[in-house]
């Protein structure tokens, strides 16, 4: 999945049980049209989709858009 080139990039790193690192790597064998990074971009924002909470400012709610696009796009792997 690409996502949009003007869209900032950070790089993570995360330690992860054994169990759940196998788990993925089975899944990715398995389902050649994702990645790592597809996984964790659609599990991440799913993840932030239904536990961020506010009713706040405008940029908030503009993040929640940005949020939603992340998710959707990589869940169908939109490249615009």
């Amino acid at each position: 999945m690409t996502l949009d080139v003007t869209t900032p990039k950070v790089s993570l790193m995360a330690e992860v049980p054994e169990e759940l690192y196998q788990a993925l790597q089975v899944y990715l064998d398995s389902n050649p049209a994702w990645n790592q990074h597809r996984v964790f971009c659609a599990a991440l924002s799913l993840f932030l989709m239904q536990n961020v909470k506010g009713n706040g400012p405008r940029s908030i709610a503009k993040g929640h858009r940005d949020i939603n696009r992340i998710y959707l796009d990589a869940l169908f792997d939109y490249t615009p």
